[in-house]
């Protein structure tokens, strides 16, 4: 039997937790065995992107210290996944955590990554409960940081009752960029307002579904502010049949 560790990731503990649920029911649905470290906090992405290293290199310590026993670390975020993977290097580089943070990198995936990359699974047998069109955002860390774009659509195209149309724009960032929304915030919400202008040029579609909850939050507030009926979902929730 295979075994996980989830990581949960912040926003979704914080914020989605249906999302954390929903990666563990795809999971065991397999017969992989979850466990959830609960000393686990942040991957220390948000000091690391502003320029903090050293308390990034704090966090990511701990991160070290709750997951090298993990035989493989899942996270329904690419943007977390990525930070471990390719960060870490650059974080540890020449600290005594060095080899130890490449081995945890090496065994860091990303949800979809992890189903179709590792265990060679596309099809879950979801079957949703009534008709739903859907469009698929490719989170920015997740298809430029990890080449994640091929994996939700194998999965997605084998959900029942889903029907996938194409999103204008599908790779085209959502604006959000963690603090950079914060930091640019006019800058970001231009950047939103193109996305929702494709999102809303194709009425038929249901929902937008995203690998990371980031981003989900970021357009939903938007969309929301905007009246719109259209929603951002995350990806697990789909495989899990939750919407």
């Amino acid at each position: 039997m295979k075994r996980v560790s989830l990581f949960v990731t912040c926003i979704v503990d914080m914020i989605f937790p249906d999302t954390g649920e929903a990666t563990v029911d795809i999971l065991e649905k397999l017969g992989v065995q979850v466990d959830f470290p609960e000393a686990q906090t942040c991957c220390g992405q948000p000091a690391f992107n502003s320029g903090f290293q050293e308390d990034s290199r704090q966090i990511a310590r701990h991160f070290l210290e709750v997951f090298k026993d993990s035989e493989a670390i899942v996270t329904p975020s690419g943007s977390c996944a990525s930070m471990v993977k390719h960060f870490y290097h650059e974080l540890f580089k020449g600290q005594p955590e060095e080899t130890l943070a490449d081995e945890v990198a090496g065994k860091t995936y990303e949800l979809t990554q992890y189903l179709v990359d590792v265990l060679g699974v596309t099809d879950l047998g979801t079957q949703l409960d009534r008709p739903v069109k859907g469009m698929i955002h490719d989170a920015c860390h997740g298809l430029r940081g990890l080449g994640i774009g091929a994996q939700p659509r194998a999965l997605l195209s084998h959900v029942g009752n889903l029907s996938l149309v194409d999103l204008p724009g599908a790779d085209q960032c959502c604006g959000f960029g963690g603090l950079f929304a914060i930091k640019m915030s006019d800058i970001s919400t231009a950047m939103m307002n193109d996305k929702l202008g494709n999102i809303a040029s194709v009425p038929e579609a249901d929902i937008i579904i995203t690998g990371d909850a980031s981003c989900l939050m970021h357009m939903n507030g938007g969309l929301s502010r905007q009246g719109s009926k259209q929603r951002v979902v995350h990806v697990a929730e789909v495989l899990a049949g939750r919407i």
